[in-house]
């Protein structure tokens, strides 16, 4: 047998402790998963619903189960506080956070004429609040120690937003742009920041449109299918190990071709 060097041990993250947002299920909790099986103890982040906690505890006894690390946090990131609270249990009960994947987000259908208040500031609190304030909490944290991963989960919306997504579009979009501002500060430090973007992915929240819309979605993908929570693993793990120590700024996308098509 050839005496090479492993390509793959790059991907381990023994000793490295990785936060993921809206984990209970699908995208997030696939991405906590991988994470855990390469070494990382997880913080599985949930909003705290009664069915929230039942995912979050399966995701956690599952990780445990394979002989990982895991635990749950219950967060309404909507409510005033929350992820700062969050924050500061998962660094109390860990110690410290080497990896931030921001990928809890909410989205409220309706036309762009009929948007209210609350549904904006809802969305706002979610998708842009909660993810500046966990780069305060945390970033920090990963320059100090001279190494860390940071990853936000944008959507295709950045590039072509959905009608009746006004809100939620624009929040990935400017989700995509701290990235990238982030990036550009954070850059010598150790620390990584860049944006993965799913295209259609068949979760929960898309069901209904794919169950309405699906072929004129899939129309428009040139592998012809819809993609899963597992297709976002190969390209999380390598934006959160040192596999991708030279990717910096960048926004990934895993959509099957939409982006061109």
């Amino acid at each position: 047998m050839p005496n090479l060097p492993d390509p793959m041990a790059a991907f381990r993250l023994d000793g490295r402790v990785a936060l993921v947002t809206g984990a209970r299920r699908e995208i997030g909790r696939a991405i906590a998963t991988a994470l855990a099986a390469q070494g990382a103890a997880v913080a599985i982040h949930h909003a705290g619903g009664a069915e929230e906690e039942r995912d979050a505890a399966d995701a956690v006894a599952a990780i445990v189960a394979g002989g990982g690390r895991a635990i749950a946090f219950a967060s309404d990131f909507a409510e005033d506080g929350a992820p700062e609270r969050l924050g500061a249990e998962v660094l109390a009960a860990f110690g410290k956070v080497d990896i931030l994947v921001v990928n809890a987000s909410i989205e409220i259908i309706e036309d762009w004429d009929r948007i209210g208040r609350a549904a904006f500031d809802r969305q706002v609190a979610v998708n842009l609040w909660a993810t500046l304030a966990l780069l305060q909490a945390l970033a920090p944290g990963m320059v100090a120690r001279g190494w860390g991963r940071i990853v936000t989960i944008g959507s295709i919306q950045q590039q072509q937003p959905h009608p009746r997504m006004l809100v939620y579009a624009g929040t990935k979009a400017a989700q995509h742009n701290w990235a990238v501002n982030l990036a550009r500060q954070l850059g010598g430090t150790g620390v990584t920041v860049n944006n993965l973007s799913p295209g259609v992915i068949a979760t929960a929240r898309n069901r209904e449109q794919l169950a309405s819309d699906g072929g004129r979605l899939l129309a428009r993908v040139p592998l012809g299918r819809t993609g899963t929570p597992a297709d976002l693993v190969g390209a999380a793990l390598l934006l959160c190990t040192d596999a991708g120590a030279y990717i910096h700024g960048a926004d990934i996308l895993v959509d099957g071709g939409r982006a061109i098509s």
